[in-house]
């Protein structure tokens, strides 16, 4: 299992965790959640108590991987096979995003 922690504009929202056998789950934090000036993180993912989960890598956070030449040499540099989209996501979105979301591994 392995997980992030997501922030939006420096500011905890949620956890992102990729299950052992491959799935996901998403839950927004609770301090978020109930804090009515605090948005959704993306319109697909509206705010909700409940967990949000898929047996793919979200639309939102897929979104937010490099692509092309940027992909192979993030995935090269860093050793990480091109199809482990959560390690990527987790090399690439921890500081500079294009958007207000960014995320930052969880050691176990």
């Amino acid at each position: 299992m392995r997980e992030a922690t997501v922030f939006y504009k420096n500011k905890v929202a949620g956890i992102l965790t990729q299950l052992d056998k491959g799935s996901f789950v998403f839950k927004y934090d609770r301090d978020w959640f109930l804090d009515t000036k605090k948005p959704a993180i993306s319109l697909t993912l509206p705010k909700t108590k409940q967990k949000y989960t898929s047996n793919y890598l979200f639309p939102f956070f897929y979104n937010m991987l490099p692509e092309g030449s940027n992909k192979q040499t993030v995935c090269f540099e860093n050793r990480i096979d091109t199809k482990d989209y959560f390690g990527i996501l987790l090399t690439t979105a921890n500081q500079d995003t294009i958007g207000a979301v960014t995320l930052k591994k969880i050691e176990a």
